[in-house]
């Protein structure tokens, strides 16, 4: 289960964020994950929640935003989501290429009190 370390590193820079502002306790942790980072979403909520047992992270909510994935066409550059067993561009009909959307993993922000 992958989703083990980041969770205890979320945890981490949670409580030290908590503890540099001067806060108590984190109320709230807004990640961004997009589906192609092979994090599952319920697996980090449901480590998140063991994890912050006994840190200033105990009881928080965590938010996830997922980002889905997205090509770039070839020939116009339109964004779009891979339609099931093509690469087509809506658009234009071009080839659509990998991009980096969808890839993204980040802690977006922390809500202490």
């Amino acid at each position: 289960m992958h989703e083990y370390p980041i969770t205890e590193n979320i945890v981490k820079m949670a409580s030290e964020h908590c503890e540099d502002s001067g806060g108590s306790k984190v109320k709230k942790i807004y990640l961004v994950c997009g589906e192609n980072t092979g994090y599952v979403p319920d697996c980090i909520t449901m480590l998140f929640e063991i994890i912050a047992e006994g840190t200033p992270c105990e009881g928080a909510h965590v938010e996830i935003e997922t980002v889905k994935p997205k090509l770039r066409c070839s020939d116009c550059g339109e964004l779009f989501e891979r339609a099931p067993y093509s690469f087509r561009c809506p658009k234009c009909g071009g080839e659509g290429l990998p991009t980096d959307i969808g890839k993204e993993f980040y802690l977006d922000r922390i809500l202490v009190e």
